[in-house]
């Protein structure tokens, strides 16, 4: 970990600018319909490259707000999307809780996440860290595979988990807890370093 901590820490010297950056564009109000359309992006990324994954999103838009499950079925499979046929269901049933969405916000911060996985189908512990660090939450860290491969690199983790349950998320979290504030920084911003270091790119959203 020592060796990880280093690179950790001069990453931070060089990029700590474009870090900042990209998590300022985060830090805003956000409307219902803004909201689910990040839901809506969560939802898509699972098991998805990312940037073909964002470029999709941003092609559907605010249609994401109003296309039936067949049409949207249809948006997605013309755009290339893998998963076209149950993440559109996912979607569209989204959007018949987006007031409920709104309710789950208004708990308290360490409620959320089991809240989001447990009413939103498509959504689990990564992507509900993901959809909250969108809205502009720094207290969890996104286990994606840039993260998770830098990891068992540098012998944070053993290996990576086939299956991310609760109870591995939270481990691991914990782990880069402890790495966040040896290097007094939020776990949204360690994430930011350890993706650039797994992909030598900085994450997009």
């Amino acid at each position: 970990m020592n060796k990880l901590l280093k690179i950790l820490k001069k990453l931070r010297e060089k990029y700590e600018n474009n870090a900042k950056n990209f998590f300022r564009k985060f830090k805003r109000d956000y409307s219902e319909e803004e909201i689910f359309l990040e839901l809506c992006f969560c939802i898509l990324v699972a098991n998805s490259n990312m940037r073909k994954t964002y470029e999709i999103w941003k092609k559907i838009g605010r249609d994401f707000l109003t296309l039936s499950k067949e049409k949207l079925r249809e948006k997605l499979k013309s755009l290339g999307y893998r998963f076209y046929n149950r993440r559109s269901e996912y979607i569209v049933e989204a959007r018949e809780k987006i007031n409920l969405l709104k309710d789950i916000l208004k708990e308290k911060k360490e409620k959320l996440r089991d809240l989001l996985v447990k009413n939103f189908r498509g959504i689990g512990y990564k992507e509900a860290s993901h959809f909250l660090r969108n809205l502009g939450y720094e207290d969890f860290a996104i286990l994606d595979r840039h993260v998770l491969k830098t990891l068992e690199k540098y012998k944070v983790i053993k290996e990576i988990p086939r299956t991310l349950t609760k109870k591995k998320c939270l481990e691991i979290e914990e782990k880069l807890r402890e790495i966040s504030k040896k290097l007094n920084i939020s776990l949204v911003e360690l994430d930011f370093y350890l993706f650039y270091l797994s992909s030598k790119s900085f994450p997009i959203k």
